[in-house]
């Protein structure tokens, strides 16, 4: 009797350590919340509309388009577009990204965006956004709200004759390439009539205010949603180099290939061109202030908190294994620590693949590590969209109980078969899309 009852009590723990994580997690969510974000850092008064440091006088402007893209369009949109309602001009936007857009005005038009392959509604927001932007002049205040996805939602090739379903063949080669996402962007960039600063372009006389989301690592501004707005900083030299590697050029649509390998390949607008004269950007919310909160939180909890970034875009054994030895390394000089990482790891799909995504490969990964490690360890990894590979999870909370509740986990790895699996025993993580996108979150906590 006393044997189960310390079994039980055990088991509680675990439990309790897990729904803590969760927890965390929430907060951490909670804390980075687009609306919140935005209502602070936007203010129309005094007929200005100041973000940031940034300030516009609205009298000097005939009109305000609002451009907004990506999984967090629908929710900084909503608090642009109430901020200028207290000013009597013209607006137009477009809002092209997931969830409930709450202002119903004529003057929005709308598109759900489609992630993280294109379609026909990624060509046809691209189309309208691309015209709206040609009929700009100086008189106009063009807003650009850009978060991650908006490389997928807002799409049009810049060869016309490929087609939805090769851009999206295109966008499912690059996903499972194991390229990292500055690599990707290079190559979606130098193929869109959309990306690497062409939306600049098209809006040259237009003063225009890009406020991002940043879904990719420090100073990769231009990184974000493939850079639609922004100096583009990747060459076409780079796209040919990338173009060399053998698996990856025989899998690409051969149109796309061939435009992607041509010599005469369109060079995206860089930091000179005179579009960006009149131009300036700002990340309102980023994977810093994401950092930020979640170390908040464990040390709410008496964790002691280490943050390590080093293994973004790794190979998610090689970041599992790096961020479990350097745990284990912390465990002993401290008897609760804390270690955070954020960005994304990367995993190379290979065979058929079955339900699941990054974060929880490398959260069953590291389940099947915890039984060498001699600390009591738990490890959360979500995607802060909410979303997760092709599964309607945003990641998984796995420990040292995981894989016997699973009855091994060998297989799902293999298979790249984890949702199932995480499933079974309720080691997933569920919250639906968030309605943001502040890159992955890993959490790793080791108790003495």
């Amino acid at each position: 009797m006393e044997e189960l009852t310390a079994s039980l009590a055990q088991n509680d723990i675990y439990a309790t350590r897990r729904a803590m994580l969760r927890t965390i997690f929430q907060e951490t969510l909670e804390a980075v919340d687009v609306r919140k974000v935005f209502a602070d850092a936007a203010v129309c008064a005094d007929g200005e509309l100041r973000v940031a440091d940034l300030r516009y006088r609205l009298d000097d402007f005939r009109r305000v388009l609002v451009f907004a893209m990506g999984k967090a369009a629908a929710s900084s949109a909503d608090v642009v577009l109430g901020k200028l309602a207290s000013y009597s001009i013209a607006v137009e936007a477009i809002v092209v990204g997931p969830g409930e857009l709450r202002s119903q005005d004529d003057s929005v038009v709308r598109w759900q965006g489609s992630h993280p392959l294109p379609d026909e509604a990624s060509r046809e927001a691209a189309v309208h956004i691309v015209d709206a932007l040609k009929k700009t002049d100086a008189q106009d205040l063009v807003i650009f709200l850009i978060s991650g996805g908006a490389s997928a939602m807002v799409e049009l090739p810049l060869d016309s004759a490929v087609t939805v379903e090769e851009t999206a063949a295109f966008y499912r080669v690059l996903v499972h390439s194991g390229l990292s996402i500055a690599e990707m962007n290079t190559l979606r960039k130098h193929a869109s009539a959309v990306k690497g600063g062409r939306l600049a372009e098209l809006a040259a006389d237009a003063t225009k205010c890009t406020l991002l989301i940043s879904d990719v690592p420090e100073g990769k501004a231009d990184v974000i949603g493939s850079g639609p707005t922004l100096p583009d900083s990747s060459t076409r030299e780079q796209c040919w180099e990338i173009m060399r590697r053998p698996e990856l050029r025989s899998r690409i649509p051969e149109r796309i290939r061939t435009l992607l390998e041509s010599s005469d390949l369109h060079e995206t607008p860089k930091q000179s061109a005179a579009c960006f004269r009149n131009a300036d950007s700002r990340i309102v919310l980023s994977t810093r202030t994401m950092l930020a909160a979640a170390a908040e939180s464990c040390e709410r909890r008496e964790f002691h908190v280490v943050i390590d970034n080093s293994c973004d875009d790794w190979e998610y054994r090689a970041a599992a294994d790096y961020l479990l030895a350097r745990l284990l390394d912390l465990s002993k000089e401290h008897p609760r620590v804390c270690l955070l990482s954020a960005g994304e790891v990367g995993v190379n799909v290979e065979g058929e693949r079955g339900a699941g995504g990054r974060n929880q490969q490398f959260a069953l990964y590291c389940a099947s590590r915890l039984g060498s490690i001699p600390a009591e360890v738990a490890v959360l990894s979500a995607g802060t969209d909410g979303v997760d590979g092709n599964s309607p999870a945003a990641g998984a909370v796995v420990d040292g109980t995981t894989v016997e509740r699973a009855g091994g986990v060998t297989d799902a790895l293999k298979r790249f078969d984890a949702y199932p699996l995480l499933a079974r025993i309720g080691d997933l993580i569920v919250t639906g899309p968030t309605g943001n996108n502040v890159r992955d979150l890993r959490i790793l906590l080791a108790e003495r």
